[in-house]
């Protein structure tokens, strides 16, 4: 098992720089703590984040971290020019010496695309062609061509190359089975949402397409999931401190569908913690409640990767902290023994 954290950055209750500077320790400490892996999103006009360029913020938490590894899950290829993008990648791998990943889609709501000039009907061919231009880019050569519907590279020189080679890890983000082929077929790592019962036909049949794809056998990729949890010393204060923080993170969620009248096809959430916390979404309460509860999930959904969301509606910052050091302390451990697949 690994652990990875999962920051929305969403408006806090602190200035702006004073919100960055409380994320950039809290990287600090989670790096310090022995945690695998951050990740961040990337979202555009709304208040569900307040970091739209991953990239920017990734460069600062090389300055701050020295073994957690750094991903934005994911970009939203679309919206870049992808030789630029795939140039900032390589900085980004040997700002952090060799730590940084990426993950990749076309993006999950129309309006934040829309806001960007993209045309939501192009969308999915636009990800394509960026994906093909970023990998044709980290290739073997001294220059690149590509010639697209959306974007034309003459015989460009190569002069910059990510420090891992062939390129860093990749990410793909997935809400249901039949997505999986691709990332399993390319050794792809993966995360999925929902209820443990989506969650477990989404890891059999990634595992399914990865050993028809890879039959000489391997190093298993990544399948995880992502959480919303909150640990305290009772179970009572931990639901105390989800119910009173969830309504702000929704309301940030829900914010641009709620303007223009529609409504998230995959990614919805409930309107209330307990809700969340009752289909698996979230888990709180104390140590050994979260400990037990994250452990049958993990058994149960054939996870080999478990994401945290610590930071979520203006939680105070004392309260994100205790939350991330008990769990360090007293549920990690136990999770990391176990194996990814059940019995």
């Amino acid at each position: 098992m690994q652990f990875g954290i999962f920051d929305q950055n969403d408006r806090g209750r602190l200035p702006l720089a004073d919100q960055y500077e409380h994320r950039l320790r809290l990287a600090a400490l989670y790096d310090e703590l022995g945690f695998d892996r951050y990740h961040m999103s990337e979202h555009h006009a709304t208040p569900l984040s307040t970091a739209p360029s991953p990239s920017v913020f990734i460069a600062a938490l090389t300055q701050r971290t020295r073994r957690l590894r750094l991903c934005p899950l994911v970009y939203l290829l679309p919206t870049y020019h992808p030789l630029r993008l795939a140039e900032e990648m390589c900085m980004l791998d040997h700002l952090s010496r060799g730590r940084f990943e990426f993950g990749i889609g076309r993006g999950a709501s129309p309006h934040e695309l829309a806001a960007l000039g993209v045309d939501v009907a192009d969308a999915r061919e636009m990800y394509t062609e960026a994906l093909a231009v970023i990998r044709g880019f980290f290739a073997a050569g001294d220059s690149f061509t590509h010639m697209g519907r959306f974007w034309q590279i003459h015989d460009v020189p190569k002069e910059i190359a990510p420090l891992q080679q062939p390129h860093p890890a990749i990410w793909y983000a997935l809400a249901s089975p039949d997505s999986t082929v691709w990332p399993a077929q390319n050794g792809v790592n993966v995360l999925c949402g929902g209820p443990v019962a989506r969650v477990r036909a989404v890891t059999d049949r990634y595992r399914a397409e990865w050993r028809i794809a890879h039959p000489q056998g391997g190093t298993e990729p990544l399948i995880g999931v992502n959480r919303y949890i909150l640990v305290a010393d009772t179970d009572a204060e931990a639901l105390e401190l989800g119910r009173a923080a969830w309504p702000t993170f929704y309301r940030h969620f829900m914010k641009l569908w709620h303007k223009h009248g529609t409504q998230p096809v995959n990614a919805k959430l409930p309107p209330d913690f307990d809700t969340l916390v009752e289909a698996g979404q979230a888990v709180a309460g104390s140590p050994s409640t979260v400990r037990e509860a994250l452990l049958g999930q993990v058994r149960a959904g054939g996870l080999n990767y478990l994401i945290g969301n610590f930071t979520f509606g203006g939680l105070a910052p004392a309260n994100v902290e205790a939350s991330v050091r008990l769990y360090a302390a007293e549920v990690m451990p136990a999770l990391r023994e176990i194996s990814a697949v059940p019995a």
